[in-house]
């Protein structure tokens, strides 16, 4: 064998060994990849399709990353050469085969895409326990719980973010509305976002199943404090949230 075609050979045993282990390694670590899993029931639906959508990102990473340095290694032109290797303008099967792969790539994700999105922002549904509504306000939230009556109001300002108080473990239907701009009614760890839209009500379900307090934002630019338009997230026990709820009966009573 040639020089040349044994560091071509050692260099694809290279390959040939690492892009499995690199592979198998990405796996164990997919689990999350900056998200916790299951904390609702968001979470359950969106975590599989971001974990693999990274693999299949790394996998494409790697493979463009050898078609970019292959020729850079074996089709440069050799030191006290007469001339450039061969060049070839055109082949017809690659430019097919770079023009189909990432079009099954793209339909693919669509598809699991969509599925998961019709799972998330499915149609409301009178399974529902609880119902919350949250109003985007130029720069605050505001929070209304009709099951505590009609003045069970908890309004936030930029300064004092209000809190978003939920039970653990119990369905809950968040009605959607905005008293002036778009805005964006984020929960990074819940892994969800739906927009508040003026004269429009949207509506959005999903279960909490882990106790704690999580951050949430408007992810719309809504103006000038849009930075400062923040609230949190308080994941009680049912119990804990029918004190709550009793509180705010008694407190607006």
């Amino acid at each position: 064998m040639s020089e040349q075609g044994w560091k071509k050979a050692k260099i694809i045993r290279v390959f040939a060994l690492i892009s499995p282990a690199l592979f198998l390694t990405s796996c164990s670590q997919v689990s999350g990849l900056g998200y916790e899993n299951n904390i609702t029931s968001v979470n359950e639906i969106s975590s599989p399709l971001w974990s693999w959508a990274w693999v299949a990102a790394g996998v494409v990473g790697v493979f463009t990353l050898i078609l970019i340095l292959w020729p850079a290694v074996f089709h440069r032109k050799k030191v006290g050469a007469p001339e450039f290797p061969k060049q070839t303008q055109y082949n017809v099967p690659i430019e097919i085969a770079y023009t189909i792969i990432p079009l099954i790539i793209i339909s693919v994700l669509f598809y699991f895409t969509a599925v998961s999105q019709s799972k998330i922002y499915k149609k409301p549904t009178a399974s529902v326990m609880h119902e919350i509504g949250v109003k985007g306000t130029q720069w605050a939230w505001q929070f209304t719980y009709p099951e505590a009556g009609a003045k069970a109001i908890v309004t936030g300002t930029p300064a004092q973010p209000p809190t978003l108080v939920i039970p653990q473990g119990e369905s809950v239907r968040y009605v959607l509305t905005s008293n002036d701009v778009v805005h964006g009614f984020w929960i990074p760890a819940f892994m969800i976002q739906m927009q508040n839209l003026p004269s429009v009500t949207n509506t959005l379900e999903f279960t909490a199943n882990k106790l704690g307090t999580f951050p949430g934002y408007c992810n719309i630019l809504c103006g000038r404090d849009h930075a400062r338009m923040r609230f949190n997230v308080k994941v009680v026990t049912p119990a804990d949230y029918k004190i709550y709820l009793e509180t705010l009966k008694a407190s607006n009573a």
